[in-house]
């Protein structure tokens, strides 16, 4: 009985921990969808928004459309800002400071907004005409802050997309050169060893052998070569005694052609 109610209790205590979870699950989802659904009405609010400014800036002569084109300059210099500054947040963390002071810039414009949305209404020309000039200058001074931040991040950007481009531009360089240098199939030591050993040559040997079986040959027929050879020569008899002989046979005999 003991083990039973154990073994009941740790049931127990599982699906409870289960409902928990699931319970914390769904307001965590919940949470999230809220939270988007949220964002993307503010986000398509302040398209609305812009849409608008926008109009009356081009379809209200004067004052009102004065305003209204100082109202979306400053709408659209900070968000153009902090999109910039977020989508390069991620690769480079130094924006995040960037990103602080156009919160603070935010702010300021949230407030010169206001304060330019209440002109729009004042039906009173002259305190218009008064108050915009002040307007004005407020709104440069944050738009032209704000695009400083936008042109710096983006400097920065490129700047180190140029730095890692000429990075890779090198190591595909160096790993072209590295492919080129193939191993060849024959050293080339032995290649110039061959070459500087002429009786290693395809031919010669057998060259030099027929050349020797063809020199006796020569010696032997003597009429074949350029130097035609003499009688002597022909005979093989020396010169010298061939000499004598016919200096023998040129001398008269003084005791008569009988003697000997």
């Amino acid at each position: 009985m003991e083990a039973l109610g154990v073994v009941v209790a740790l049931v127990a205590l599982f699906g409870v921990a289960l409902l928990v979870m699931a319970v914390v699950g769904t307001v965590k989802a919940a949470k999230a969808v809220a939270a988007k659904v949220e964002r993307h009405g503010a986000n398509a609010q302040r398209a609305v928004e812009n849409a608008t400014l926008k109009a009356k800036s081009f379809a209200k002569p004067g004052e009102q459309g004065r305003i209204a084109a100082l109202r979306l300059s400053l709408r659209t210099a900070l968000d153009s800002t902090r999109q910039v500054l977020q989508s390069g947040l991620p690769q480079d963390g130094q924006l995040g400071d960037a990103l602080q002071l156009l919160g603070r810039l935010d702010s300021h414009a949230a407030e010169l907004d206001a304060e330019l949305r209440l002109l729009e209404r004042e039906p009173a020309n002259d305190r218009i005409a008064a108050k915009l000039p002040e307007l004005r200058e407020r709104t440069e001074r944050i738009t032209h802050s704000a695009d400083s931040l936008r042109w710096a991040a983006q400097d920065r950007m490129r700047r180190f997309a140029d730095d890692e481009l000429s990075r890779l531009s090198q190591e595909c360089q160096d790993e072209a050169g590295a492919l080129r240098h193939w191993t060849p199939a024959e050293p080339a030591a032995d290649r110039g060893a061959a070459s500087a050993d002429p009786s290693s040559a395809p031919g010669t040997g057998n060259q030099r052998a027929a050349a020797s079986a063809d020199d006796p040959a020569d010696r032997r027929k003597g009429l074949g070569t350029g130097r035609q050879n003499s009688a002597e020569e022909i005979l093989g008899l020396a010169a010298e005694p061939l000499a004598r002989l016919a200096d023998r046979l040129r001398k008269p005999n003084p005791a008569g052609p009988n003697r000997p």
